[in-house]
């Protein structure tokens, strides 16, 4: 008797790998492919030269300040988000219904904007020491004043800048499964401190992990504040390998030890939730917040007001005066090459993401296998490898496949191309969609999880294809989070530095390289232009959001 297992039927194989799933296969292998390639030349050979002399002189730096960034961060970041989503959620207070949303404002504010805007309010002839000299008659060497561009000053801008990572998840966690168990609580006579420490901040610990984890990764990804403020970090050792040093296989390694900062920043955060699981105590059941007047409220309000002014207001009414009073006449002609060079690179990056997070999305509903949403996970792993890295993992095999199309077209035609895909802005397009395409796929895979599956049999009930059925029926409800998701991408891109200082054609700038250029020639007031641009539609999502978390306070 045969113990053979019976073959599965033909239709149940050509189902799961339909064209639609081989087609969604290669699009994730492509989304995987700069993160793989920076994997292979770890062992490489061939840089031991370069390698021993990073080991010998920079690289102890580039590992110490890169933890003391993500352990400063991380307490800033978890003490500042989690105090204002406690105070606005758990207590009534003067201004806290304005608070509720225009605490995630700065997360339109770059860190590297940031820098730049600090670092000319508090410099040596800035307005801060020049109006201490001219109210004690102050003179140079006279008077200590901390300098910040220094490793804690650029702790300060990550905090002020990522903190909403942590407030917008820990409001969550707070407003959903904190209101039946303090209401129990309370029945039990223990005090709001208490309860704070006891009941409302273990529950929340995945979620602040989560917004903690996702500012780490923002923070170890960012290149302009770190290279402004001339601390040596992974992401400048990464760029003076390629650069300077002209050694891509050790760029790609300190890529490599990079993204190895990121997975372990991502196991501990999956370690840390553990299998915690929460029951959502809904906002309807829980206790009305109680009335915080005189100090108490004073304290509250200023507590919500300072990192909203520090990361957002502050810094955003120095660009827009500095951009209006000192600009640089950035508005005319050359501003609206640098805006249109962002645009084309944001906008064409945005439609293209939206295309194959749809096609993703559909992929993985239609197929419903391991395959299909591992593939999903596959591409969602870019969001959190650095711009750095991403840009190392796609130059390496971009430029190879350059240089094989270049040799066979001059073979053809006798005539040297040049370079078709490094010398345009099509690697680069590449390196943007690697890392954000899982920014448009949670979206829009969030809204196709929405629509129930007896629509999908009415479509095919009435003889309409998987096509048709997407064309027809899931668009047109789509349309809002397609939007949604295409404007997130639009967003990360036009703010993006590092991938884009690294790829960039030849005499091809944009607003975030141009602010980038000018602040590092101490040109601040020239930087302001491009730089309040950046801010402005950093905004755009953030007014939605801020709309949404204002009618949920209600």
């Amino acid at each position: 008797m045969s113990s053979r297992l019976p073959s599965p039927p033909l239709g149940a194989v050509s189902r799961h790998l339909s064209p639609l799933v081989i087609t969604a296969l290669a699009v994730a292998l492509l989304a995987g492919l700069p993160v793989a390639s920076v994997g292979f030349n770890l062992l490489a050979g061939g840089t031991s030269a370069t390698w021993s002399h990073l080991a010998a002189t920079v690289l102890p730096e580039y590992i110490q300040n890169s933890l003391a960034l993500c352990l400063g961060v991380g307490v800033g970041v978890a003490t500042v988000g989690v105090a204002t989503a406690w105070l606005t959620t758990m207590h009534d207070f003067p201004g806290r219904r304005v608070f509720d949303w225009a605490l995630v404002l700065p997360l339109a504010m770059p860190a590297y904007v940031m820098a730049y805007v600090y670092t000319d309010f508090l410099q040596f002839v800035g307005p801060v020491q020049t109006a201490l000299r001219d109210a004690f008659g102050w003179e140079f060497g006279d008077y200590y004043f901390p300098d910040i561009r220094t490793l804690p000053g650029a702790m300060l801008m990550f905090v002020f800048v990522l903190y909403p990572y942590v407030y917008l998840l820990a409001r969550t966690a707070f407003l959903e499964r904190a209101g039946g168990v303090l209401e129990a609580a309370r029945t039990l006579g223990i005090g709001p401190w208490r309860a704070f420490f006891t009941v409302s901040l273990p529950l929340a610990r995945p979620a602040i992990a989560a917004g903690v984890a996702l500012a780490l990764m923002e923070t170890l990804a960012d290149y302009g504040t770190v290279a402004y403020f001339a601390v040596n970090t992974f992401t400048t050792g990464i760029y003076r390998a390629w650069f300077s040093l002209g050694d891509r296989i050790a760029s790609a390694q300190l890529a490599a030890i990079l993204l190895g900062f990121v997975l372990l920043l991502v196991a501990i955060e999956r370690i840390t939730r553990g299998r915690a699981r929460y029951h959502n105590t809904s906002n309807r059941h829980r206790p009305p917040a109680p009335r915080l007047s005189g100090v108490a409220g004073l304290a509250a309000t200023l507590a919500c007001l300072t990192p909203l002014v520090l990361g957002f207001l502050l810094p955003g009414g120095l660009l827009l005066r500095m951009a209006l009073g000192e600009g640089d006449a950035q508005f005319g002609e050359r501003f609206v090459m640098l805006a249109r060079n962002s645009f084309t690179l944001a906008g064409t990056t945005a439609l293209i993401a939206v295309l194959l997070a749809v096609l993703l999305a559909y992929s993985a509903r239609l197929s419903k296998t391991l395959l299909a949403t591992g593939l999903n996970r596959m591409v969602g792993l870019g969001y959190a490898v650095p711009g750095t890295v991403i840009a190392v993992g796609v130059l390496i095999p971009v430029t190879r496949l350059d240089n094989w199309l270049a040799g066979q077209w001059e073979a053809w035609f006798g005539t040297n191309p040049g370079l078709l895909l490094t010398g345009g802005i099509a690697a680069l397009i590449y390196a943007y969609l690697a890392r954000f395409l899982s920014v448009a796929l949670q979206t829009v895979d969030a809204s196709l999880a929405k629509i129930t599956p007896s629509m999908d049999d009415a479509a095919r009930s009435l003889g309409l294809g998987q096509g048709h059925t997407l064309r027809w029926v899931h668009v047109p409800i789509l349309r809002g989070s397609l939007f949604t998701a295409g404007l997130l991408v639009f967003v990360d891109v036009m703010k993006e530095l590092p991938a884009t200082l690294v790829m960039r054609p030849f005499n091809f700038d944009t607003l975030a390289t141009q602010a980038y250029t000018l602040a590092s020639d101490e040109r601040l007031a020239e930087a302001s232009t491009a730089a309040l641009a950046i801010v402005a539609v950093g905004l755009l999502p953030l007014i939605a959001l801020s709309r949404q978390i204002a009618r949920d306070s209600k």
